[in-house]
């Protein structure tokens, strides 16, 4: 049978001034009707540029295809002009991208933006366009999609938006779908959902699709066959069953053993070379009933968090997941006087720092720091690495000269795996990774004994997080250092965490070691978080039933407002209804 896309020798370079970038070397493979195929690799591997390089979406200049050819149902689209494209583009090729936010227009409603191409390439009168949106919007599972279809995107969620972008994309019934990083953005139970609706489409329709994705937990559950890029080129391609089994290419090889597998065995940890209390028994950080609440306007108040309680030993990491929106950044950021909590108490071994005025917090935060999700926006792009990590020591006026200041900073570089050169670049200068890293020496810098890790691993590629997550445990077993980890992907937090809190709608439902209550979940919640975690093995994927959760409220359904955190065995606690 003839595939119904052939990509063969493609090479794509973008020009810029008298230099040229080859992004894409010698690409070639195949599609069939009906397959899912993977394309996988880290960023900067030139998955993306490939797919954007099929539906002819690169500008040129700066980007030309210099060699190659991608045939499209017995056409080479290479040689297609605009115009010719225009039609091919979401009538016979649909495409979702990464960000839907970015990708829907904010000024435009959903239903007109799902319309327009139906108009366009169906010629349907903007009645029928009207029509097939509203039945599109129910094919997604957006319910009253009446309704939904006269709203703007700011008023849906983010996997309600990447369900409108799928319904964009499939509006015309295309031959071919591809799926840019379609659940990058999307907690794990969001993404459970959209890609299983992209299945359940593609048996339906009987689509082909290109997934594009660095998690091989992913590719495991969804695609037939998988391509391996890394640095433009194709470095191994085979079925997923074979890649699984038994990958030949050592890249292929790292980048399956940097992903933690949630069905695995943590590994011991190993006894800090530092002591960090004499009485390990006596928390470090103990959290009593805390309340963060925030004023949306007449008279409504949303409950980010509502009445949670914890410990934190010294020494000990505690990872607090969750979805997006159940509190536990905001945990993070109310323990650290981020913000200002409103109600309840912080103590920070055995002082309530709640009640600290702003010079003693000022004091303290040589004691607690803080890690942040998105390295670059949380570093001064006009600041070079030197004076980021050294504005820390000149508020806390720990060293005394500039030599001696350089000198701290060379050594705390050095310490996250970083060259003492690095401190005279600017945050532009650096892989997403390594600007991870030199967050990580900033807050190091004033020795702190406590450090709230905040979704630190969410825009890094999976082999990046592993590394992070290595440099992270040995700084602990150097420094002794404790630290509350925050994130939703859960295979990672399990494996570098001592316990687990589960948060949701403002509460703790479950908290448990790390071990206990990944094995032995109690509390509905936890148990669909964690049953819809990608395994990276197509075996396991194939047998597993997800339970999915709905859209609907889920304070309701778990019954949170008059629940209250009961230790059902020891060291584990779990909401219970009152």
């Amino acid at each position: 049978m003839q595939p119904i896309l052939k990509v063969n020798d493609l090479h794509i370079s973008f020009y810029s001034r008298e230099e040229e970038f080859e992004a894409v070397r010698g690409v070639s493979f195949d599609v069939h009707k009906g397959e899912t195929v993977g394309i996988v690799g880290e960023s900067g591997s030139g998955k993306s540029v490939t797919a954007r390089t099929i539906m002819r979406l690169l500008p040129s200049p700066p980007s030309h295809i210099k060699k190659g050819e991608v045939f499209f149902l017995g056409e080479n689209l290479a040689n297609k002009s605009e115009k010719e494209m225009e039609h091919i583009r979401g009538r016979d090729i649909g495409m979702i991208f990464q960000d839907p936010m970015t990708s829907l227009n904010p000024t435009i409603r959903i239903g007109k933006q799902i319309s327009e191409s139906l108009i366009k390439h169906q010629k349907l009168s903007k009645k029928e366009a009207k029509a097939e949106a509203i039945e599109m919007l129910k094919l997604v599972g957006i319910s009253n999609s009446e309704m939904r279809y006269q709203q703007y995107p700011h008023e849906f969620s983010g996997g309600m938006r990447q369900r409108v972008m799928i319904a964009i994309a499939l509006a015309c019934r295309p031959t071919l779908l591809i799926a840019d990083e379609p659940t990058t953005a999307l907690d794990v139970t969001i993404q459970a959902q959209i890609l299983n609706l992209m299945k359940d489409i593609q048996k339906r329709l009987g689509t082909s699709i290109i997934l594009i994705t660095h998690d091989l937990g992913v590719v495991a559950g969804m695609c037939d066959r998988v391509v391996v890029m890394k640095k433009g080129e194709v470095v191994e391609t085979g079925t997923t069953a074979e890649i699984f089994a038994a990958p030949e290419h050592p890249y292929t090889q790292k980048l399956l053993n940097a992903l933690p597998r949630l069905d695995e065995k943590k590994k011991p940890k190993p006894a800090p070379l530092i002591v960090p209390s004499k009485d390990s028994s006596i928390p470090l950080l103990d959290v009593r009933s805390l309340k963060q609440y925030f004023d949306i306007g007449k008279g409504n108040k949303l409950k980010a968090v509502d009445n949670i309680s914890f410990q934190i030993r010294p020494g000990e990491t505690l990872g607090l997941v969750g979805e997006s929106g159940s509190g536990k950044s905001t945990t993070g950021r109310t323990i650290l006087r981020l913000y200002e909590p409103t109600d309840g108490d912080i103590l920070y071994q055995g002082m309530a720092i709640n009640r600290f005025s702003k010079s003693e917090m000022k004091m303290m935060r040589r004691h607690m720091q803080m890690i942040f999700q998105d390295p670059y926006s949380s570093l001064n792009p006009r600041f070079k690495v030197l004076d980021i990590i050294g504005e820390a020591l000149d508020i806390h006026q720990i060293t005394n000269s500039k030599a001696e200041r350089k000198r701290k900073v060379e050594e705390l570089l050095d310490m996250v795996g970083l060259e003492p050169s690095h401190a005279q670049r600017y945050p532009h200068e650096f892989s997403g990774g390594q600007r991870q890293r030199i967050g990580i020496a900033r807050a190091l810098a004033v020795d702190p004994r406590f450090i709230v890790c905040d979704e630190p691993l969410s825009a890094l590629d999976v082999s990046i997080q592993s590394q992070v997550v290595d440099l992270l445990q040995d700084l602990q077993h150097r420094l002794g250092l404790t630290y509350l980890f925050i994130a939703h992907d859960l295979s990672m937090v399990k494996h570098i965490s001592d316990r687990v809190a589960v948060m949701n709608a403002g509460k703790i439902v479950e908290l448990a070691e790390s071990e206990e209550l990944y094995s032995n979940p109690q509390h509905e919640y936890t148990k669909s978080l964690l049953s819809a975690i990608p395994i990276p093995d197509p075996q396991v994927e194939a047998k597993k039933k997800r339970a999915l959760m709905t859209e609907q409220n889920e304070v309701d359904k778990y019954n949170l407002r008059n629940s209250e955190l009961v230790e059902v065995s020891k060291g584990h606690w779990v909401a219970l209804p009152k």
